[in-house]
């Protein structure tokens, strides 16, 4: 079954054509090696852009662009589990009769004989909010403007099936069908339609453009022919053909600087113009998604404001964390350089409410805490590779129950004696302020430090592995996990080897998480609406990052992924209405 994305009428008050892109849109962003790499560095070509990138304005809010291959729907389709294959089938179906189906249209029939091997959906911002004050009186043609608007973008490998498609449409439910002309462009749109509004253009006979509002195809026109488009937009052309794959399934990006004017003008949570401020130096976000054997990949990018003050430290130095960590470790999460990380947390989240913490917040609570500067104290000397981990304690003969696990934190120090100085503190802390008994002791030879509740329960223990690698073991006793260094690493292992992406190389973050039996052994809190059957269809993730450079980063995220047995075909139109009827 092919994919439901075509050009048919759609009704703005249900505002379909945002719930198909955020549809699509989850299926990029929350599904869940890339086989040939597109030679970008060398030259640069359409391919590599979002169909369409040169008639999409260039302030869009949102842009995905999907596949059509059949074959590629199938294969997403075998991902999962029942349950997870059932959800997205009704997605799918759901979203084929609703511009397909309800409208006259069959894809095999109608649209897969002239269309392109990728069609984009794209969301405009609404024209009037660019303005630099709004008019004293709103007119019904203003409260239009003020919604945002779809463009769709078919890209035609066959001119004259698609012209005769143009020329002759379905016969509308109300109303009719009128032409015009903008631009010496021939345009057909619907006329009298309560509610609903379509335009159909053909460019250069090379793309059919629908949009839901005759304004929207006018926007279009203009950003094609006076060259205002996305793949005009700064730092479009240059990143993203850093994750082109011509095997992809699809693509999206994301606008942030026009995102944070919307959300800025939301009444329900308005963005600080502090904060506003900020997200002005970001530019964009991409991603590109490739159905692989094992799995969902995809590779990210995301890059600042080419007129921009900010400017990114180009400093990969991390990957060395999970030689240190042992096999059975559950998650780990790992960063080249902790005091830079902090720093680009500060500058991007003082005064956003949006935070998960409030940096100053953070920096009290460690003050009031420890007695300890943040900064001075602490980040100083943290200017190595990091990492965070969840390690589970072996269970006891008999007592499958009894799984428990540690945090562990590792951190490269920059200034033994300074870190010295800083954790000699804390163990004061500890036993004056706390009643904690500081206890030193000895893990495989190795010195170490317990601090151990007034309840007698051990609660923490830190030391130094290779001299410089300061740790912290908060929870289950797990030191002798990683002292001495373990034999079966995590990096050994098949799970980490399979999920956690080699590329790009060298990194400055990666990212672990044993999916399957953390799930099976710890609760965890729930994020998503039907968590627990996106959890059950995934074995791992992973993750790794660089910065590549001076203006952008880019990512690589594997899911791999269970996959259905038996998967069965979607129903047919027919079907549905047969079940309705009934």
């Amino acid at each position: 079954m092919a994919p439901p994305l075509v050009s048919v009428p759609m009704k703005k008050n249900k505002k379909p054509s945002l719930v198909l892109t955020l549809s699509a849109a989850g299926l990029l962003i929350g599904a869940g090696s890339a086989a040939y790499w597109l030679l970008s560095q060398r030259q640069r070509s359409s391919s590599d852009l979002l169909v369409g990138a040169n008639i999409i304005p260039g302030d869009a809010l949102f842009a995905v662009s999907l596949t059509t291959d059949p074959q590629q729907w199938q294969k997403l389709r075998e991902f999962g589990t029942k349950e997870t294959q059932a959800e997205l089938d009704r997605n799918l179906v759901e979203l084929r009769d609703r511009f397909l189906t309800n409208n006259g249209y069959d894809f095999q029939k109608d649209i897969a004989p002239w269309v392109g091997n990728d069609v984009t959906i794209a969301i405009l911002a609404p024209a009037i909010a660019s303005k630099p004050a709004p008019k004293p009186v709103t007119t019904n043609e203003d409260a239009v403007s003020d919604q945002q608007s779809m463009v769709m973008v078919l890209p035609v490998k066959n001119p004259e099936i698609a012209k005769n498609i143009l020329a002759q449409p379905k016969t509308l439910k109300q109303g009719k069908w009128i032409d015009r002309i903008y631009q010496g462009i021939a345009i057909k749109q619907s006329e009298g339609q309560a509610g609903e509004n379509i335009c159909a253009a053909l460019l250069d006979g090379r793309f059919l453009v629908i949009t839901d509002s005759p304004k929207a195809t006018e926007r279009a026109i203009d950003a094609y022919k006076n060259q205002t488009s996305l793949a005009t937009t700064g730092g479009f052309a240059e990143n993203l053909p850093k994750i082109a794959n011509y095997q992809r399934f699809g693509q999206f990006y994301v606008n942030v600087p026009t995102a944070a004017k919307i959300a800025a003008a939301s009444p329900n949570r308005p963005i600080p113009a502090q904060v506003l401020a900020q997200l002005q130096n970001n530019q964009g976000l991409a991603g590109t998604m490739i159905l692989e054997a094992e799995g969902i990949r995809f590779k990210g990018v995301s890059w600042l404001n080419p007129n921009s003050q900010r400017v990114l430290a180009v400093e990969n130095k991390a990957g060395q964390m999970q030689s240190r960590l042992p096999a059975e470790t559950l998650m780990m999460l790992s960063g080249g350089n902790l005091q830079r990380l902090w720093g680009d947390y500060v500058l991007t989240s003082q005064g956003n409410p949006l935070s998960p913490i409030a940096p100053e917040q953070l920096r009290n609570g460690i003050k009031s805490l420890t007695t300890l500067d943040l900064d001075k104290d602490l980040l100083s000397w943290m200017k190595g590779e990091f990492s965070l981990s969840l390690i589970p304690t072996t269970p006891k003969q008999g007592s499958p129950d009894d799984f428990r696990m540690g945090l562990v934190f590792m951190v490269q120090g920059s200034d033994h004696n300074s870190a010295e100085t800083s954790i000699k503190q804390l163990d004061d802390v500890m036993r004056n302020q706390y009643q904690f008994q500081v206890q030193p002791a000895k893990v495989a030879g190795q010195p170490v430090v317990n601090w151990v509740s007034p309840y007698g329960t051990l609660t923490a223990t830190h030391g130094w592995l290779d001299g410089d690698v300061a740790f912290l073991v908060v929870g289950a006793p797990v030191t002798e996990k990683i002292l001495p260094k373990p034999n079966n690493t995590l990096a050994s292992t098949i799970p980490f080897q399979k999920t956690v992406p080699t590329d790009p190389n060298p990194t400055n973050g990666q990212f672990f998480l044993d999916v399957e039996r953390t799930v099976k052994n710890f609760p965890l809190p729930t994020l998503i609406p039907n968590q627990q059957a996106w959890l059950d269809a995934t074995r791992s993730i992973g993750m790794t990052s660089a910065v590549s450079d001076s203006r952008s980063n880019i990512y690589d995220i594997f899911l791999t992924l269970k996959k259905v047995s038996n998967t069965t075909p979607l129903p047919s139109p027919e079907s549905n209405k047969n079940n309705s009827v009934k």
